[in-house]
């Protein structure tokens, strides 16, 4: 017995492993082909067998018949509703490969969970219903296949048995999509007819499709060049934590994700480029001789090194990318809309970074193909873009490297994952454009006016009494021989921002070049007070981050709906309560209240001139106003 186990582990170790995905519009039979697939293979255990065949009978759709689908869909409203929602992976093997197969679910509202399966495939299992032939969903899902680099497509056209097992039929479905395909770039296509209920050139050659000289899925799925070797590849390892058990050992643990590694190798660090020489590959079970793709490894350098999590270990002489900033591709999945100029977190590997969506070159309609002018992104809607980050990072382009050229972007608020991107390529300002440092600073500036710079930020409804507040303040200031300025929002409008509407995605672009505007003047050292609505909190956060600790004093104008309707001097609210004004902030748009400003003012409660006289007493205590 010990014999039979270790020829059986040897002969699996040999194998290749090809992890491949089955995507296609809804009711096309993924599912069951995978269950197919599993059932011919001799791959269910006989408690399997047993349940599947009783589950068939309770809830599945075949009659008498066992339902295959029933083997994949695990979800109580995946059965329900016959439908897959969730991406359910399996694994299986033949005397020739191993396989890990994503049944990725079809209908456009699970988009995401589809392309979540694509990040790490090698090859797509593309289902047509030979009733329909080519819909939205076919072309929706080859788009996001060949988005996320994968060269080779089988096109399984389903269902055969229900027209007559007809070549004709075959030819024209391998036809129609073989002409939209040529918009998709280099896929290498292997077109099968077939039957997944029926078994139809699943694993056995079919005996009603004598017309069809290729492979059966099977024998493609087995023999198809798998070109996932990385070790021949520039080393990378992203450093997942420093490893310093005691005082005599320091090592930077990681996988590898590409190149091989060896004591005596150079290496790169980035960002900070530093560079050094292995002199030990240790794991759990010893030292290596060498290391490659895949295998978690802790490297100890003969330097000593600042090396952090989320650095990158490269080959010296072929060392990754750095940049901060990039011309990117995105699937945003999230509810609430991508708009540039929102702030997230980014996450490439073990890094994350804050990061903004400087610019949305356009969005592509997936469906067709056509790239679309945008402003925002929707959720499961695809875009091209520029982004911004915080510093810079080590990164490959997506179609050198899966591992460096792929992101997630993440919400600041909630921490949820709202987007995933593609580094298309840098847009090389990293290098070139750098912030000078001057002789004379903020602090030089600050100090000759005898003040600690600093930004004032009203936030309220309209008529809450913002402006009102920012002119009595700098007025007040300005009689202490204070240097001050006042950005006000409709003032704004007539200059900097005159180009931009009242939709969400343009406040969160007004708000971003205030921001901006704001910084450079505290940089002046100014006492800059801001009176905005600016609705939301991401966009006041991204302000904040804008400026160092104790230079954003937040004040949140706190004047109920009703009271800022009857002050209404300029009848706005009258006319957006008559439809006449879209998108105005307490009646159509929502206003997102600060949840910790430094000072909140109710101007029902109390006059202006106490709010102001409450403002001052506290920059004072905040050595805003310093002593002449």
């Amino acid at each position: 017995m010990a014999r039979d186990i270790e020829t059986y582990l040897q002969d699996q170790g040999g194998k290749t492993t090809l992890r491949f995905l089955t995507c296609g519009s809804v009711d096309d039979g993924k599912s069951t082909l995978i269950g197919r697939l599993l059932y011919d293979s001799k791959l269910i255990f006989e408690d399997q067998l047993a349940a599947l065949e009783a589950d068939s009978k309770k809830l599945g759709t075949q009659g008498e018949d066992i339902d295959f689908a029933l083997l994949v869909d695990g979800l109580a409203a995946e059965r329900e509703q016959g439908i897959t929602i969730d991406v359910a992976y399996r694994y299986f093997a033949t005397d020739k490969r191993r396989f890990v197969v994503a049944d990725t679910p079809g209908h456009e509202q699970y988009t995401r969970n589809m392309a979540t399966g694509a990040s790490t495939a090698e090859l797509a299992v593309i289902l047509i219903d030979a009733r329909k032939g080519v819909l939205t969903q076919t072309r929706r899902h080859s788009y996001i296949v060949s988005l996320f680099g994968i060269k080779d497509v089988l096109l399984a056209v389903n269902k055969m048995d229900l027209v007559g097992y007809d070549e004709a039929t075959f030819r024209a479905i391998v036809e129609s999509y073989s002409q939209f395909a040529t918009e998709l770039g280099e896929l290498n296509i292997t077109a099968i007819p077939i039957s997944a209920l029926k078994g139809d050139n699943v694993t056995q050659a079919s005996v009603h499709m004598a017309w069809h000289q290729g492979p059966t899925l099977l024998e493609a799925l087995e023999t198809v060049r798998i070109d996932n070797d990385l070790s021949g590849q520039a080393f990378r390892m992203p450093v997942q934590w420093v490893n310093r058990p005691d005082l005599d050992f320091r090592g930077y643990s990681g996988t590898i994700t590409s190149g091989q590694i060896q004591p005596g190798g150079e290496v790169r660090i980035l960002p900070s480029e530093h560079t050094s020489v292995v002199s030990r590959v240790v794991t759990y079970d010893g030292d290596l001789a060498s290391a490659g793709p895949g295998q978690a490894v802790t490297l100890v350098l003969a330097d000593e090194l600042d090396v952090s999590r989320g650095d990158v270990i490269c080959s010296a002489h072929e060392p990754a990318q750095l940049s901060d900033q990039f011309a990117v591709h995105l699937l945003w999945m999230s509810e609430r809309a991508l708009f540039p100029g929102r702030q997230y977190y980014l996450k490439t590997g073990t890094r994350s970074v804050p990061c903004v969506i400087t610019d949305l070159k356009h969005k592509v309609n997936v469906n067709t193909l056509e790239t679309q002018a945008a402003k925002r992104l929707e959720l499961n809607e695809v875009g091209v873009g520029n982004i911004s980050l915080s510093e810079r990072i080590a990164f490959d382009p997506y179609r050198e490297s899966r591992q460096l050229g792929s992101f997630i972007l993440i919400d600041r608020q909630t921490y949820a994952t709202v987007g995933v991107g593609l580094f298309d390529f840098s847009l090389r300002r990293a290098e070139n454009v750098t912030w000078q440092a001057l002789t004379v600073d903020k602090n030089h500036r600050a100090a000759i006016k005898h003040q600690k710079p600093c930004v004032v930020w009203l936030t309220g409804l309209s008529g809450s009494g913002k402006s009102t507040i920012a002119n009595l303040l700098e007025s007040r200031l300005h009689d202490m021989n204070r240097h001050t300025y006042v950005l006000d929002g409709d003032n704004v409008r007539h200059g900097l921002n005159r180009d931009l509407g009242f939709t969400e995605a343009d406040r969160v672009e007004n708000i971003r070049r205030v921001g901006e505007t704001a910084k450079l003047m505290v940089d002046a050292g100014l006492i800059t007070i801001v009176a905005f609505i600016s609705p939301f909190r991401s966009e006041r956060r991204m302000v904040r981050d804008f400026m160092s600790e104790g230079e954003f004093f937040e004040v949140f104008v706190d004047t109920p709906l009703e009271v800022c309707e009857a002050r209404d001097t300029k009848g706005l609210y009258k006319r957006a309560r008559a439809g006449e004004i879209r998108n105005f902030t307490g009646i159509d748009s929502a206003y997102e209240a600060p949840e910790a400003a430094e000072m909140v003012i109710h101007t029902d409660q109390e006059s202006v001139e106490e709010a102001v006289e409450r403002l001052m007493i506290d920059l004072t205590k905040r050595g805003i106003l310093a002593a002449d």
